[in-house]
């Protein structure tokens, strides 16, 4: 049985404080769990139901493992319809090294946390394995975003950092989505820089802007007045890949 101070624990990382407090973050469900146990981050515990663990016992050996009821873990789940499986883990610094021949997602000042969740699955599925966020962006490990990244989180390496401050320390090319910018279509890609990707309501800061190397667009055909910042990043990408 679940104790009341674990539930109270699990539950409070829903709040970012209490993540940073302790470096810790829940991830749940099979996919994510999956891609958890494969990668370098450490579990500090598992909740998971009887069913779960019989089928997993080869993998989870060596880690410490609760068994609990499905009602038990509808009580710590964030999801609306809990998982057979929950995980407590511990925060990782990404270590980074910038290259300047190869392509980095930016996000500036991104906040909704299924975005970016979302913006680090294509990031993956484009094998793009480095994202900067700037500093005013949602929390990656927020319950929201580990869950719409579906397992890419642990792929994808996460740098909270000044953008420009990345770009000049390692003379990378700028690249931002403006709407004055050289249709996406006709843009001649190039192998390697930063690719900005602006906040959903008031697009990329004008500093960035103005420091940018080279300036594309997503040309609009309807009357949409915008985009979701996941889908313009998908756009982007599709159009960049389809080049090389």
């Amino acid at each position: 049985m679940i104790s009341k101070t674990a539930v109270k624990y699990i539950k409070s990382l829903q709040d970012k404080k209490q993540r940073q407090k302790y470096d810790q973050f829940v991830v749940e469900g099979e996919k994510s769990i999956k891609e958890l146990l494969k990668s370098q981050y450490e579990v500090v515990k598992l909740y998971a139901n009887e069913v779960w663990i019989a089928k997993n016992e080869l993998f989870i050996k060596d880690l410490d493992v609760q068994m609990i009821s499905d009602s038990e873990l509808k009580q710590i789940s964030f999801h609306q319809t809990p998982q057979q499986v929950l995980a407590i883990v511990k925060q990782i610094v990404p270590q980074i090294d910038f290259k300047i021949n190869e392509l980095i997602l930016a996000l500036d000042e991104i906040q909704d946390p299924g975005n970016l969740g979302t913006i680090i699955r294509i990031a993956d599925w484009y094998g793009i394995n480095k994202i900067i966020c700037s500093k005013g962006c949602t929390d990656i490990y927020n319950p929201k975003c580990i869950n719409s990244t579906m397992g890419s989180f642990t792929r994808v390496s996460v740098l909270y950092a000044d953008i420009l401050d990345v770009v000049n320390s390692h003379h990378l090319n700028l690249i931002v989505s403006t709407f004055d910018g050289e249709n996406i279509h006709h843009f001649d890609a190039i192998k390697s820089g930063v690719i900005v990707i602006g906040n959903e309501g008031h697009g990329i800061s004008k500093t960035i802007i103005e420091s940018a190397s080279y300036k594309i667009t997503i040309p609009k055909i309807g009357e949409a007045e915008s985009l979701n910042a996941a889908v313009s990043t998908a756009i982007i990408l599709d159009n960049f890949f389809r080049k090389f």
